[in-house]
């Protein structure tokens, strides 16, 4: 059997009154807080990163273009030029392409193998900030929170996909180089990056 007790009653009015009391005052220390950092962001310089054409990847599937007339200074001419302009081809014949030697073929290797090894830091990366994200979620008791940490999760998650795909046609990338160099009878060795 329950009895009454008056000094209960008063504690739970008193706890109540107290978090009333609070609810105000953290408000305001957060809208302040707010302020700062709005004020702070306002004061630090943008430093985003600008992406220009250097910036992108060349396409490793598809030969390189020859190189343009523009490169040679105007009116000197090399020996192969002069060979070439002696012959009887038609003048709107394609140009040659660079030649494929050993140089050509162990830069084209290795800028495709560095790009995988980019990639496959990147997905570490961010399959590394998914499971930090899933771990706070799970330790977050405020659905406001967790709902921020799940959106969050929810980007990663698509970015991670993205860079699996990614992995996969670079990949493919340097398969299709191997199999190109095969064809052309490329020794192996040229296909070797420093180290292997």
């Amino acid at each position: 059997m329950r009895t009454y007790d008056p000094d209960m009653k008063m504690r739970a009015l008193a706890v109540v009154a107290v978090m009333a009391w609070s609810a105000p005052v953290f408000g305001q220390s957060l809208a302040d807080v707010a302020r700062t950092e709005e004020a702070r962001r306002k004061s630090v310089p943008d430093t985003g990163k600008v992406y220009t054409n250097d910036n992108l990847r060349p396409d490793f599937t598809k030969p390189t273009p020859p190189p343009t007339a523009a490169a040679a200074p105007a009116g000197a001419t090399t020996p192969a030029a002069d060979a070439a302009a002696s012959t009887d081809k038609p003048a709107d014949a394609p140009a040659a392409g660079p030649a494929k030697d050993q140089a050509y073929w162990s830069a084209r290797i290795t800028e495709a193998r560095a790009q995988v090894e980019r990639t496959r830091a990147f997905t570490s990366a961010i399959q590394n900030r998914i499971d930090m994200l899933t771990t706070d979620f799970v330790n977050r008791d405020d659905p406001a929170q967790r709902a921020v940490i799940e959106q969050d999760r929810i980007k990663a998650l698509a970015e991670l996909e993205r860079l699996r795909r990614e992995l996969d046609e670079q990949s493919k990338a340097i398969a299709a180089i191997e199999e190109e160099a095969r064809r052309e009878n490329v020794p192996p060795g040229w296909l070797r990056s420093p180290g292997r």
